[in-house]
């Protein structure tokens, strides 16, 4: 009678291709998992201090100070240089109307400018919608070059929105728009308007402009282009 003889265990074979695949999915579901343990303490850093975020980017550009404050006083151009906003409407010398997309989505809203001292500062803040706030400040540095400081404080109003905050979506933008901003104004190398008055508080003080206003009601503004 033939004697039956066993095959054995089989040999070991070791598939390299496969085990790398696997560490491969393995460090991605660390990354995942280490991505949303960052996410979240931004979003809870950026929660704190009553949900209010905070900006700020400083830019350099090839004009004069007063070129460059001017410019910044025509709000009705910033759409010109600044991504999501749509539309602004300027009211009267101290009170805006905002048309923008925040996080994909078309919001309005109102504000008003709080401080300007003319080739120094512009500060606004909105009055109704998403709570916002801007702040801007002049700086000569030279004759023909002048250091542009933007600031804003925002709070999100939603998860998506908060998410595009602790991604850094919204600083990203600032320096796009300052990036936009010196491109936009020292290609022309002069300003499409211009606003010199004084505002403080409650009490906006009218001086000469130059330009011709756009309505008898906006004594003292100026938002016709040149």
């Amino acid at each position: 009678m033939p004697i039956k003889v066993s095959a054995g265990p089989r040999p070991f074979s070791y598939d390299y291709a496969e085990d790398k695949a696997m560490l491969g999915r393995l460090v991605a579901i660390a990354g995942l998992a280490a991505g949303g343990y960052m996410l979240k303490k931004k979003m809870d850093q950026s929660s704190s201090s009553k949900g209010d975020s905070f900006v700020e980017d400083t830019i350099e550009v090839d004009v004069p100070v007063s070129t460059a404050y001017n410019q910044f006083t025509q709000f009705e151009d910033f759409p010109e240089f600044m991504e999501s906003v749509i539309q602004i409407r300027q009211l009267d010398d101290t009170h805006l109307e905002w048309r923008a997309r925040v996080a994909g989505k078309e919001e309005c809203w109102q504000s008003e400018i709080t401080f300007q001292i003319p080739d120094k500062r512009i500060a606004w803040r909105s009055t109704s919608g998403p709570a916002n706030s801007g702040d801007v400040s002049f700086e000569s540095i030279a004759d023909n070059r002048t250091r542009v400081t933007l600031r804003m404080s925002y709070r999100p109003p939603g998860l998506l929105e908060q998410v595009g905050d602790a991604l850094g979506a919204v600083e990203l933008e600032l320096s796009r728009n300052l990036q936009n901003f010196k491109r936009f104004i020292e290609s022309r190398q002069v300003e499409t308007g211009s606003w010199r008055g004084v505002v403080s508080g409650d009490v906006s003080t009218p001086k000469p402009n130059t330009g011709t206003p756009t309505s008898e009601s906006q004594q003292g503004a100026v938002y016709s282009n040149v």
